[in-house]
């Protein structure tokens, strides 16, 4: 007990006191400048592709230009901490060469990440897909909002935001690139005249073809396309602009459905 009692009064309190000081200024210091660096180096970032929007599409600039802020901030971060190690006096090449062999150690544990950053680049280098385009990735439909290389953001049309690790990324289906196909398949009476209603159809295909910016070719009417057993299914089939077919094949269906009982003829 005395030890200790002569312990604590042996602690030059006001030079204590001062070092922490100075260790907290520091500290405050380190993570102000932290900051500012990290939001000029973003606003940096998004001014360099904003002036590359005419070499790269707007979907491919915004890929690439979260996933430079996102690798700049991990950068940044790692000085920092790289910094505040120096600043309590610990050997940072020591605790690198600890970090390595630790790593080391459990870098078999980690092969679904390792798997997953690979997977990523490839992803990025292959441009198979970008942000803000809608796509099946995973048995999964949404809208690309944001690609990493370890997770890929997708929202889905009921508003779900999915996040998907790159590594169970198989098979892709995009659905933006080029000209999409708008198809409708409607059903009639065995008892209606074929031949006119496929001219009904057809009528209110050329009518919508001049109305509609984003119909690319056609539509138009390609004939039966199965037989059942209570209708006759006609098929209508056109292209459009890229995420433009499900708004056409709405009007289609609209359309398609006055025209016929308009002119008296049953849909099944």
């Amino acid at each position: 007990m005395n030890v200790l009692i002569d312990w604590i009064e042996g602690i030059n309190w006001t030079k204590l006191v001062l070092d922490i000081g100075i260790v907290a200024l520091k500290l405050i210091a380190i993570i102000i400048i932290y900051y500012i660096v990290k939001s000029i180096g973003k606003r940096t970032i998004q001014k360099v592709f904003e002036r590359s929007t005419k070499k790269l599409t707007s979907g491919r600039a915004h890929t690439l230009q979260a996933l430079c802020i996102n690798v700049f901030t991990y950068f940044l971060l790692f000085i920092v901490i790289g910094i505040i190690f120096e600043l309590f006096g610990l050997d940072i090449k020591a605790l690198l060469a600890g970090a390595g062999i630790i790593g080391l150690a459990i870098g078999f544990g980690a092969q679904g990440l390792v798997s997953d950053v690979v997977t990523g680049f490839f992803i990025l280098l292959e441009k198979q897909f970008d942000v803000d385009d809608y796509v099946t990735v995973a048995g999964i439909d949404g809208v690309v909002e944001e690609i990493g290389l370890r997770t890929t953001k997708l929202r889905g049309s009921d508003g779900t935001v999915h996040y998907i690790p790159n590594r169970n990324i198989g098979t892709v289906s995009n659905y933006s690139r080029g000209n999409m196909r708008a198809l409708v398949d409607i059903s009639i009476s065995h008892n209606e005249d074929i031949d006119k209603a496929i001219q009904v159809l057809q009528d209110v295909c050329d009518r919508i073809q001049d109305e509609d910016d984003n119909i690319v070719e056609g539509p138009n009417v390609i004939g039966v396309q199965s037989l059942e057993t209570s209708s006759v299914v006609l098929r209508v089939i056109g292209k459009t602009k890229t995420d433009a077919q499900f708004g056409v094949e709405r009007k289609l269906r609209k359309m398609m459905k006055e025209a016929l009982e308009q002119n008296g003829m049953t849909i099944s």
